[in-house]
Order: structure tokens, then C-alpha cells, then sequence
């Protein structure tokens, strides 16, 4: 079948992964299932690039293929176009015949390091979505093939505690009053307890000041008399 570009339609609708693994749906990641032996049709060869396509959901529609892979766009052009192309492979990553027991995913967002502006830069998703994906095949001459477009993926969010609307009851009233006492006796307390040890502390501590004068006596030990001999000689 091919579309009203002249690709090839591939009758393939990416999915979700189906896997109970940790992370399938993060606040700036999702999973999806490896497109296996969905590209084996004669017209695609082995060199063949096999871009995943990441578009806001009300992008889809505008999205072109890009003629030349120096087209295609990045991360950075996200805000503006509504999609870019991530995720390079080729048809050999993607083989059919009966799944192994090894875990074979695709994580889109999965990559922190990597420049917005670098082609191909699989960079964390700015916002909950939703998002829709495809498989995109270019050759040297230019797209070749694609996929159809996945149903809306959306991430999660973040939860935010938010008060409770509006006006608060007498008992809360109360109960924040008599909080607000015991906290005051308690700090007047603490308060107290410092200052009866600092007054303790310095009356039980002899301080002496440069003006005091020491008196020592002086004893002269030559007036010291003899004892007289007993029983004289």
C-alpha cells in the first residue's frame, strides 16, 4: 500500500510495551514494543535507516518526511515542528521469527546527555503528551516506507498537595490556637531555663579584675630563734 507521498505503508501500529517492567510510563520516558520483522519487504535493504518519528498528537497531520537525513529534524525543533526523528536503526535490530527471553523495548526519552540539537538524540519528553509515534524508513534517495501512527501516549505527571478549598472550621480554628499557645509557654520556657544558667554560672565562678590586689605576708626566717638546748651540757 503506499501513501499519498508515495511511501510504502507498512501496516504496523507501534504499541505500548506489554512487558511488566519498571519505568513503562514516566514522567518524560515511555516503552514501546520493538517493531520485529516489520521491514522485510524487498523494497527495504539492510542499509536502510529506521527512524522513529515522535510528534505532539495535533502534529501529526502536518508531519512531512523529510527528503535527505541532513533534513530531518531534532529534539530542539520540537517546540516548533511538533515531532522529530530519534532512535536510528536498521531492519537487522528488528528481526522476525519467535521472540527470545531476552527483553527487546524501545525506551523514547531515554537519553540525558545528549544535545537537543544532535540528530537523532533520544532526550528526555518536555511534557506529559499525549504523544503519538511511527517508523519512519530512508534510504540515500530519501523516504522509502512507514508505519502508522500509534494511538496517544500520555505520561505521567506529577502530584501536587494542594489545600483544601474553602474556609476553615472552628475546631481547626481551636486546634491551631491551642497549638500556637503551647508553642509560645514552651519557648518562654526554654527561654527562662537559659537565662537562670547563665546567671548560675557566672555567681558560682570567682572572676578576678586587673585593679584587685593580692596581700601575701612575708616571713623573715633570720629572727627565727633557736630552741634552747634541754638539759645544757
Amino acid at each position: 500500500m503506499q501513501s499519498a507521498l508515495g511511501l510504502k505503508r507498512i501496516s504496523y501500529v507501534p504499541q505500548l510495551s506489554s512487558a511488566t517492567l519498571g519505568g513503562r510510563l514516566t514522567q518524560s520516558t515511555f516503552t514501546l514494543e520493538q517493531p520485529r520483522g516489520q521491514f522485510s519487504h524487498p523494497s527495504i535493504s539492510d542499509s536502510d535507516a529506521i527512524w522513529l518519528v515522535v510528534a505532539h498528537s495535533n502534529a501529526t497531520q502536518k508531519f512531512t518526511a523529510p527528503q535527505k537525513v541532513e533534513d530531518t529534524p531534532v529534539p530542539a525543533d520540537f517546540p516548533q515542528e511538533g515531532y522529530y526523528l530519534t532512535l536510528r536503526a536498521s531492519r537487522a535490530l528488528y528481526p522476525g521469527g519467535q521472540p527470545s527471553n531476552q527483553l527487546r523495548v524501545l525506551r523514547v526519552g531515554n537519553d540525558t546527555h545528549c544535545s537537543p540539537r544532535t540528530r537523532g538524540c533520544n532526550r528526555p519528553l518536555p511534557g506529559p503528551g499525549p504523544y503519538r509515534v511511527k517508523f519512519l524508513v530512508m534510504s540515500d534517495r530519501g523516504p522509502m516506507a512507514e508505519t502508522e501512527w500509534s494511538s496517544e501516549t500520555r505520561l505521567q505527571q506529577a502530584e501536587v498537595l494542594q489545600a483544601a478549598p474553602g474556609p476553615q472550621t472552628a475546631g481547626t480554628v481551636v486546634i491551631i490556637a491551642i497549638l500556637s499557645v503551647l508553642l509560645a509557654i514552651l519557648l518562654a520556657a526554654l527561654l527562662t531555663l537559659l537565662i537562670f544558667t547563665w546567671y548560675d554560672t557566672c555567681g558560682s565562678t570567682p572572676i578576678s579584675g586587673p585593679g584587685e590586689l593580692v596581700f601575701v605576708r612575708k616571713y623573715d626566717t633570720h629572727h627565727v630563734s633557736r630552741p634552747s638546748a634541754m638539759g645544757g651540757s
